[in-house]
């Protein structure tokens, strides 16, 4: 049995339980139950709205059924799909080849015996070592992207174009290659934007990572393995804000927040690729996994790479905000431990990187000193869903926020204009 049938014999069976009670005390309720049941089977219209609650007046929207929702998935790749590309990454390696190398094996004896068993075994001998003999561009890996201008500019992510040193070819839909040119990779989020040589190009919807609900259908598009380009893969929406940490094995180590979990299926190779609602709307960018898990992975918010995106397309370059804090966030476990008067905010810290406050910075000349509390930005609450750098993230250089600070019984409200990231912290 397909689990299409197998979903609307479910749904029929709720329906029916539903209505038991009706049915025994009225023919006609009988008759429209009929009559529901066939429109749902031929796939016509409910003539009838259900209530949610039982109060008067309440509606829900009309049920949509399996067809629907599944040629809402098919248009909604059918809109997304052409604006996805495919990114290989190539590099100059060396050719290694065997190479003959004549040794002795007599030449660590004194010279009267090297003479004897020299001239009496046929002298040296030849075996063959490892040598390079110059080298070659290869495919050496391989991500996804989306089209976000005609004229050829494309998100993806900072790890799938973190090597200098490396070519980045850029694969269309419909089979075209371009030689592509990293732009700009964000100094903050796993995000970058690169650019080939087009016009004409289709581009992708950006729609709006505010206001997600759990359970909302997410659809991931890529070049799954770097080999299967525009791969689909359908699931939910399993999680919101999260914090990973994650590594490769070419780029280290990054602490990503803010990050969506979904369990649409997402492998290497679709690092960079969109993840889309059910209108086809880029809502996020698949970033990572965690292995060894069935499903789990994780894509940043669209909305945080919108700004990258508008800076790119006016400068030429991301300009990332910049605070110049080092600090620990704060949880309830932490504030019992350490006795704080708050369980939240951002408690202002030095490590071994540097002191808690950059010197020359903008956190420096608004005043702020070590062991304060950043407790609101701009009246937001810094928590473990909003951390610091997240909401600063929010506003574009040169931007005045006021910052809501504990600082030991006092509660002071101090203004900071945000300038921009120094190239020296950009990596």
């Amino acid at each position: 049995m397909s689990s299409k049938k197998v979903a609307s014999y479910i749904i029929i069976a709720a329906l029916v339980g539903g209505f038991v009670g009706s049915v025994a005390s009225s023919g006609t309720a009988h008759a429209d139950f009929l009559s529901n049941i066939w429109d749902f089977l031929s796939g016509k219209p409910s003539s009838t709205s259900t209530t949610s609650t039982g109060s008067a007046g309440a509606t829900t929207t009309p049920y949509q059924s399996a067809d629907s929702y599944e040629q809402a998935v098919i248009d909604a790749v059918k809109k997304a799909s052409p604006a996805v590309v495919s990114i290989v990454v190539s590099k100059d390696v060396p050719i290694i080849e065997q190479c003959p190398q004549e040794f002795s094996p007599f030449s660590n004896l004194p010279p009267e015996f090297q003479q004897f068993f020299g001239n009496g075994f046929g002298g040296n001998f030849q075996t063959y070592v490892p040598c390079q003999k110059g080298s070659k561009l290869q495919e050496v890996g391989g991500g996804s992207g989306f089209i976000v201008s005609p004229d050829g500019l494309i998100v993806t992510n900072k790890h799938v174009v973190s090597d200098t040193s490396a070519t980045y070819t850029v694969l269309l839909n419909n089979g075209k290659k371009y030689d592509a040119k990293v732009l700009a990779r964000d100094p903050v989020q796993d995000l970058a934007l690169i650019k080939i040589d087009a016009t004409g190009l289709p581009t992708v919807t950006l729609g709006n990572s505010d206001g997600l609900q759990l359970g909302q259908t997410m659809i991931a598009i890529g070049n799954a393995l770097g080999e299967f380009r525009n791969t689909v893969s359908v699931g939910v929406l399993s999680g919101l804000a999260r914090t990973i940490t994650a590594s490769g094995a070419t780029y280290g180590s990054e602490t990503i927040q803010g990050v969506m979990q979904t369990d649409a299926a997402i492998n290497p190779g679709n690092s960079g690729g969109p993840l889309l609602d059910l209108n086809g709307d880029v809502i996020g960018i698949n970033t990572a996994i965690v292995s060894g898990a069935q499903n789990i992975g994780f894509a940043i918010p669209i909305n945080q790479a919108k700004k990258d995106i508008e800076s790119v397309q006016k400068s030429g370059v991301i300009e990332t905000p910049y605070l110049g804090v080092r600090y620990l966030s704060i949880t309830a476990d932490m504030a019992k431990t350490q006795n704080l008067s708050v369980d939240h905010g951002a408690l202002l810290r030095g490590d071994t990187n540097g002191p808690a406050i950059v010197p020359g910075s903008p956190a420096e000349k608004a005043g702020l000193k070590a062991e304060d509390i950043i407790l609101e930005v701009n009246g937001s609450t810094v928590d473990a869903t909003n951390t610091l750098i997240s909401l600063i993230d929010q506003y574009n250089v040169g931007d005045t926020v006021t910052l809501k600070v504990q600082r030991g019984n006092q509660t002071l409200n101090i203004p900071v204009t945000l300038a921009k990231r120094p190239d020296s912290l950009s990596q």
